[in-house]
């Protein structure tokens, strides 16, 4: 009766080192799943912080587009402005000439306008209402008015 239990014995012992065994392997089988779920979390990891950066770089060459038609804009709106102040002052300047024009004309008239107005007088009007001119003058304020305004761009600026 030994030998059944010493082979009880040795059974059992079988049966204690099969669980340690089993439990290894299961620990080691485990062990490996884990590993290889790492792994893939790893790798999907990787795949998103790569997308992430592939659109950064996407969104960071759009913005430099954006950016260089923005700055394109601005530089032809800036020539825009600036073309349209030089006009501007050519204009003003030419508002400038033609008002001393009109207050020479004025004061002339004035000069004139004290003597009585002749029946070969004639009427123009100058802005604030007509006026009675005499004949006798017109033809030097024809030839005033006719003359040209000095004022022009490529006098005034000279850069």
């Amino acid at each position: 009766m030994a030998s059944p239990s010493g082979a009880s014995s040795g059974s059992s012992m079988f049966h204690s080192s099969g669980s340690s065994e089993d439990l290894q392997a299961a620990m080691d089988e485990k062990k490996r799943k884990r590993m290889i779920s790492n792994r893939e979390s790893a790798r999907r990891s990787r795949l998103r912080k790569q997308k992430h950066l592939d659109d950064l770089m996407a969104q960071a060459n759009q913005l430099r587009k954006e950016n260089s038609r923005v700055l394109s804009v601005l530089n032809l709106t800036t020539r825009h402005c600036a073309a349209a102040q030089a006009e501007n002052s050519v204009l003003r300047a030419q508002m400038m000439e033609l008002s001393n024009r009109l207050q020479s004309l004025n004061e002339m008239l004035d000069i004139f306008n004290g003597n009585s107005i002749s029946s070969s007088s004639s009427s123009f009007f100058m802005g604030d209402g007509f006026h009675a001119i005499d004949n006798s003058i017109s033809p030097w304020i024809q030839s005033y008015t006719t003359q040209p305004i000095m004022a022009a761009a490529e006098h005034m600026f000279h850069h």
